[in-house]
């Protein structure tokens, strides 16, 4: 049987959409997008003429990068859908004091919550990097890095590499809502989140087409993706999962990487909840 992917079948969730380029049309995508100097506050203005400190990171991108000073405006958001104007007050050594201009506002999404599960343990060189940052820019909810047999673990250190890399793609894209990167999680502890999915799809060789099977499906506010590692999963592991309730689905005739997959799984989901949203409106 031909294989569909280095990893053929992967398991992915995914949330909104937040390319540079506009990918998916949708009313939070149009709030999200501003002309001002975005930046992170764990906590943001209560409300106009109320204020907040930024330190750290942010303030050093703030001054020394991108060298703002005193009265000049800026955009915070805290990863949660919230966001709001605001003018530097003050700057000294530690930090730089946030006037809001406005009322915070908060940005709900509407589509379906994907959720990814990608067995990418074992990928070389920035090719993890690479699947994290572009699942951020898709808008994936959520990505959890799936152990399997074959893709057994995952280091701490390069989840805190990932971690860095998700924050760097969430600014760049002007995304709103923070894609979350779970613990490694075993394909035993998927199958009860699975069961519980009604939208659940494993990339499998020689499936049904996708799109095929996203055309018989029904629009759900939260779904789950998956994805095998290089070498595949075992067909103990895809006979449990499609056991509980996933259904497979083929990418294409031509063997995948595990990144590859996911992307393609996850673009072409994205894009469906999206346009069964605008339909539904």
């Amino acid at each position: 049987m031909q294989a569909l992917c280095c990893n053929p079948r992967l398991a992915v969730v995914v949330n909104r959409s937040c390319r540079k380029t506009r990918a998916f049309s949708s009313d939070s995508s149009n709030q999200s997008r501003g002309g001002l100097p975005r930046f992170f506050s764990d906590v943001l203005p209560s409300s106009k003429g109320s204020g907040v400190r930024v330190q750290g990171d942010e303030f050093w991108h703030m001054t020394k990068v991108l060298r703002l000073n005193t009265d000049d405006r800026v955009e915070l958001f805290n990863g949660k859908g919230g966001l709001v104007k605001g003018s530097i007050e003050r700057i000294d050594r530690t930090g730089a004091d946030i006037v809001a201009l406005e009322n915070p506002k908060l940005v709900s999404t509407n589509t379906t919550q994907w959720h990814v599960y990608a067995a990418f343990g074992t990928l070389k060189g920035g090719r993890s990097d690479w699947l994290l940052e572009k699942c951020t820019e898709l808008g994936a909810s959520s990505v959890t890095p799936l152990l399997t047999e074959r893709s057994p673990s995952i280091s701490d250190n390069r989840v805190d590499r990932l971690q860095r890399v998700i924050f760097a793609a969430a600014k760049q894209c002007q995304r709103l809502h923070e894609m979350a990167l779970n613990p490694p999680l075993k394909v035993g502890g998927l199958l009860p989140i699975v069961s519980q999915s009604k939208l659940s799809f494993i990339a499998a060789a020689e499936a049904t087409p996708v799109l095929n099977a996203l055309a018989l499906s029904q629009r759900e506010p939260v779904g789950s993706i998956i994805i095998g590692p290089e070498g595949d999963f075992t067909e103990a592991e895809v006979k449990s999962i499609v056991e509980a309730g996933a259904t497979a689905v083929g990418l294409g005739p031509h063997r995948l990487r595990v990144e590859t997959a996911t992307i393609a799984l996850l673009s072409t989901a994205m894009l469906w909840s999206d346009s069964q949203g605008l339909f539904d409106s």
